[in-house]
């Protein structure tokens, strides 16, 4: 079979041989909160399994209580990978994540073990089913520029930038996240084209036709709830996390010696506790702003895995959740 060499008769307690690091991986996404962590736990003990994180800051150590972190006792009852493998000053990127879970995959392989890929990073999950989007190279000098635009004017003025010549891709973009709204710019500055043209490209079956395929077909799962029971959820577990002591996590990672790299202070709601911290915004309000950005950024990874034709969306809160995420597995492999 092209792209997945799966055959199907194939079963998740007998894998075929692997074509590619992620043939025998199964996937279980969804947005924050939903309770993807502990399903997975269940699961991997089902399939023989250990956990590769699809998640852009659980990599960073010291970051534990804001990413909800798999505690060590977690752990304990199925191995974890990806987790705990770069300090807070350094940066990560989709290919530097996707290279090492395809290296994750491989090992767990050859140990007779099923890879789980378990996390909520949107673009991490799109390019594990669609590949690595082939754009053009970074322009530094050009990426500089754009940065001291953004420094200077300030991240919505390039956001307004980037809305006149490619309003899909700024419609999903948030102006502060400055990286990605650089990037945008980046691509259009030097291609004459719009980042978000080079991706319907990327991923449409008329491209995937006539270009080599993804990895693999990897059986794809998102939890789903409705909007407001998962946005109850999402309040729930920040004044958790806030209740554990967040703040003095965050005041410790401020302390270290060198700055958190631009991509860890893109982690939800830390950039607002250091504001807090600096003498920002008061404690309620700083709460309350994490709560809300929290419940947007669920929003925005509904909006992804909707237009991820691969993926099964199956309740979170049905009784037999784990019955269906295997059912689904199953007839996807």
């Amino acid at each position: 079979m092209p792209g997945g060499g799966r055959t199907p008769a194939a079963r998740l307690s007998d894998p075929p041989p692997p074509m590619s690091a992620f043939d025998t991986a199964l996937i279980l996404t969804g947005p924050t909160a939903c309770g993807k962590s502990a399903l997975a736990l269940a699961l991997a003990a089902r399939v023989g399994g250990e956990i590769v994180a699809m998640d852009s800051m659980t990599v960073y150590r010291g970051m534990d209580i804001g990413t909800a972190k798999p505690t060590p006792a977690d752990r304990a009852r199925a191995p974890h990978h990806l987790i705990d493998v770069l300090d807070p000053w350094e940066a990560a990127s989709v290919a530097w994540w996707l290279e090492k879970a395809a290296a994750a995959c491989a090992d767990i392989a050859t140990r007779g073990k099923r890879p789980v890929i378990v996390g909520g990073t949107p673009l991490y999950l799109k390019t594990l089913l669609h590949g690595l989007f082939d754009g053009p190279p970074g322009d530094l000098e050009l990426r500089r520029r754009l940065e001291a635009d953004a420094a200077v004017a300030g991240p919505v003025a390039l956001h307004a930038r980037l809305a006149a010549v490619d309003a899909k891709t700024a419609a999903r973009l948030h102006p502060n996240d400055v990286r990605r709204v650089v990037r945008a710019l980046e691509v259009h500055e030097l291609t004459g084209r719009p980042i978000s043209a080079w991706q319907q490209t990327w991923d449409t079956p008329a491209f995937a036709a006539d270009t080599a395929p993804p990895p693999a077909r990897i059986p794809a799962v998102v939890l789903e709830l409705p909007r407001d029971d998962l946005y109850a959820r999402v309040n729930r577990r920040v004044d958790a996390m806030l209740a554990a002591g967040w703040l003095d996590e965050v005041r410790r990672l401020r302390d270290l010696p060198r700055p958190l790299s631009r991509e860890a202070r893109q982690a939800l709601g830390y950039r607002e506790l250091l504001d807090h911290l600096d003498g920002g915004a008061a404690w309620e309000a700083t709460a309350e702003t994490i709560r809300t950005r929290t419940r947007q950024f669920a929003k925005r990874q509904l909006t992804w895995f909707r237009h991820l034709s691969a993926c099964v969306p199956v309740p979170a809160d049905a009784p037999d959740v784990g019955e269906l995420v295997s059912a689904a597995w199953e007839a996807g492999a």
